[in-house]
């Protein structure tokens, strides 16, 4: 009778790196999974408030309507830009780093990190500076009819500005789902993203 004898072998390549991805346990993954959509979802929704608002104060006539509608827009970007596009930026890091997708291996990974990037900075120095404006505008008018002259751009960019963050976020959405392109050749994915497999 012949024995049988295991040869042992070295893991390919690519089972080292996948081995190599998954550093979050289970739970911890599925706890920085809910965290992630929640501020991600988080982050959409209030584009979708900020931009209702924004739509509301170009097309009402009343002075009082336009004063609560920007005023309202400056409360939510003051408590929730920063917050929830950060959360979202540095979980999704996380999810990437932590886990066998990693932040460079997939053509879809490395577009939601660069689009979230742009985001994130867009809506923190882009957004909130036009949410001010128009905080400002109302300020100066308390009271009384606010003219068009008065409002100038301001009226327009809350519009624009909202929009294209919420685009983004869709086309986020719409990569998460989908993940097209498939994977990066090992050559391009060294040293040009965080995360990059030495």
């Amino acid at each position: 009778m012949r024995s049988s004898t295991r040869v042992a072998t070295a893991p390919s390549p690519a089972a080292r790196r996948s081995a190599a991805g998954r550093r979050l346990s289970p739970s911890a993954r599925k706890r920085l999974v809910v965290l992630h959509i929640t501020v991600s979802v988080s982050w959409l929704a209030l584009m979708l408030c900020l931009l209702t608002l924004a739509v509301t104060a170009l097309t009402t006539d009343d002075a009082d309507r336009l004063r609560t509608a920007y005023r309202a827009m400056g409360m939510l970007g003051d408590t929730l830009i920063l917050p929830l596009s950060l959360l979202t930026f540095l979980s999704g890091v996380a999810l990437g780093l932590g886990t066998s997708w990693g932040l460079s291996r997939y053509y879809w990974v490395s577009t939601k990190f660069w689009l979230t990037l742009a985001a994130m900075a867009a809506s923190v120095l882009a957004l909130t500076d036009r949410l001010h404006d128009a905080v400002r505008v109302v300020a100066a008018h308390p009271t009384g009819p606010i003219t068009a002259a008065d409002l100038g751009f301001v009226r327009y960019n809350a519009v624009i500005v909202p929009s294209v963050a919420l685009a983004l976020y869709l086309l986020n959405v719409v990569l998460s789902v989908f993940k097209p392109w498939g994977r990066r050749p090992e050559g391009a994915r060294r040293g040009r993203i965080p995360g990059a497999a030495p």
